[in-house]
């Protein structure tokens, strides 16, 4: 144990290990304390995570980042996937989002999620969305 670890609350260390983490797997992650806990270890966005048949709960807006890809995943519910995408006005930075960078989410749902990035990205996703009663028919807005 370091000096600097021994100094560390229980939250903090906690919080450290989980930021260490590479694999969530079958577990609810709440997207904004997992990106508070990257902002407290220094990491602005979060990168390089896979997460597999896990639910990513918000409330949240997602800045995709580069090398991040959804496979077979229930992006949020809705009627019109256009309520979960947010156009940036600025295209050099943008503030109050979770930065997301070569992460991969496969097989997850997503509950209370927005999403922001590339106008090529954006446009991606209006076109493929599926809600959560689409990719699997048990889970919706009343389960």
């Amino acid at each position: 144990m370091t000096d600097e670890t021994a100094k560390m609350s229980a939250e903090e260390t906690a919080g450290r290990a989980l930021v260490a983490r590479k694999t969530f797997e079958k577990e609810a992650i709440w997207l904004p304390s997992l990106a508070v806990q990257h902002w407290n270890a220094g990491e602005m966005f979060i990168e390089g995570k896979t997460f597999t048949d896990c639910v990513i709960e918000g409330p949240a807006v997602m800045a995709v980042m580069n090398g991040t890809q959804f496979e077979s995943c229930a992006m949020g519910t809705t009627t019109d996937a256009r309520t979960l995408l947010y156009r940036p006005v600025s295209r050099e930075k943008m503030a109050g989002v979770i930065g997301m960078s070569n992460c991969r989410f496969v097989r997850c749902q997503f509950v209370q999620v927005g999403y922001t990035g590339s106008d090529e990205l954006l446009d991606e996703l209006e076109h493929g969305i599926k809600r959560l009663s689409e990719a699997n028919p048990a889970v919706g807005p009343n389960s």
